[in-house]
């Protein structure tokens, strides 16, 4: 086929619910709750209007603190993602239902078990972002106290989702369910699946992590990557390196899709958009907020600082409880050096290297241009498609449903109905192959 024939790429695009991140407007006056259920069945709603493919909940297992205190942005609280789509399970008809649920502080049986219950309760449209964590401060909520070292963290989650897996095909379609013997490094059961298998045979897996070993890991077990890239140029290199590792898992390039997290500002004409963006980036990283920031990685109480002043010029501290529950990737050291050389070459205070490292790849302009940014990302391979982050809650998504979906509809490039039941159809992605590897008897 010539490429002119070639059919056009289709977009796909999925709605991160704002929640607790640097994100969020919370002053704008339009800003409203991050806990009612009313925001988030507008915000699902408002993506099913649009006929986006998924409705993407992250997870907080424990509020950040800073100083000993609650950090500023979790003061709202963090409900339980499954229970909420749960709930929104009955007011779609159509959306897909993604939450983040951590591999290191849950159990592979009882996890799989409330997917596959969402996947029932929904028609086929639950999704599970694997999420891992080597956080002493998030394990002391639980039992075993403690948590994984680093270097553990992805080997307990390929198990983790193996064993999902496994359990999520014990139970065939007009058959007997089947007792699940596993044993492994990190897990040892014999199971039966209180449940068939789901509608979807498996909910979609979405794997959140650019690391070399993250991207190990979604070309292996996952369906879609949740990543974060600041230019096209990134966005291609690692959509083409995550395509290489598929094959060799018998993979092939349809089967994985590729969705960065990216926010958007519009406008009535691209001067307006861009003027509206400068003004919502400092909105959304504040003094106080520009200094935690840096207080991640110093490990130092930097509160004696000016937001709008030059970077500390003194060393980090290796080991520091200053802020506590924040992620931070890399020696405290060398990130410190990198920020210090950003700043230099650009002439940057602290809260406008805060702005700069923090902003997501934004989608600026009229509608029109968004909507062709967009096509053409996606048309050359930067992506398949985006998980959008609006700034405000519950509305934020509002203005883009209204102004782009259409206009990417005009292009031939994003569906106008669905055409399938459930959140595999949406994606196109393929039917689930059970996997080889646990002794399952009738």
């Amino acid at each position: 086929m010539t490429p002119q024939h070639r059919p056009r790429k289709q977009v796909h695009l999925a709605a991160h619910f704002p929640g607790v991140n640097n994100t969020t407007v919370w002053t704008d006056p339009e800003s409203g709750s991050q806990i009612d259920f009313s925001s988030f069945r507008h915000l699902a709603r408002t993506a099913e209007r649009g006929r986006f493919d998924f409705f993407f909940l992250a997870e907080g297992l424990r509020l950040r603190e800073r100083k000993g205190h609650i950090h500023d942005l979790d003061v709202v609280g963090r409900p339980e993602s499954l229970t909420v789509l749960a709930a929104l399970a009955a007011v779609t008809d159509h959306l897909g239902l993604a939450a983040t649920v951590n591999t290191t502080f849950n159990e592979p049986y009882e996890l799989a078990r409330r997917f596959a219950t969402l996947d029932h309760l929904s028609g086929g449209r639950a999704a599970w972002n694997v999420v891992t964590s080597s956080d002493a401060f998030t394990g002391e909520n639980f039992r075993r106290g403690g948590y994984l070292d680093h270097a553990d963290r992805y080997t307990r989650a390929a198990e983790f989702v193996r064993l999902a897996r496994a359990l999520w095909d014990s139970w065939p379609p007009a058959e007997p369910p089947r007792t699940l013997t596993h044993t492994g490094p990190q897990f040892d059961i014999t199971a039966r699946s209180t449940l068939p298998r789901p509608p979807q045979g498996h909910p979609v897996v979405i794997q959140a992590g650019d690391s070399d070993e993250g991207r190990e890991f979604a070309a292996r077990h996952a369906d879609i990557i949740f990543s974060r890239h600041s230019t096209p140029e990134a966005g291609r290199a690692f959509h083409a390196d995550v395509r290489r590792r598929l094959r060799k898992y018998g993979r092939g390039p349809d089967d994985l899709k590729i969705m960065p997290a990216a926010g958007f500002v519009l406008g009535d004409t691209d001067a307006d958009a861009e003027e509206r963006a400068v003004a919502i980036r400092h909105q959304q990283v504040g003094p106080q907020t520009a200094i935690a920031l840096l207080e991640n990685v110093w490990g130092r109480d930097l509160s004696g600082y000016d937001p709008d002043g030059p970077l500390p010029d003194i060393d980090p501290v290796p080991d520091s409880d200053v802020v506590r529950g924040w992620a931070h990737s890399g020696d405290r050291f060398g990130i410190a050096s990198r920020w210090r050389a950003v700043a230099e070459e650009k002439k940057l205070s602290i809260r406008e290297l805060a702005v700069e490292l923090t902003a997501r790849q934004a989608f600026v302009g009229s509608p029109a241009t968004v909507a062709a940014a967009i096509d053409e990302a996606v048309r050359t391979d930067v992506a398949d498609g985006f998980i959008l982050v609006p700034h405000l809650t519950p509305g934020g998504l509002d203005d883009f449903v209204d102004r782009v979906v259409p206009l990417l509809q005009e292009r031939g490039v994003f569906r106008t109905e669905y055409q399938g039941p459930t959140l595999r159809h949406h994606l196109g992605l393929p039917a689930p192959r059970p996997l080889p590897g646990e002794e399952v008897t009738a």
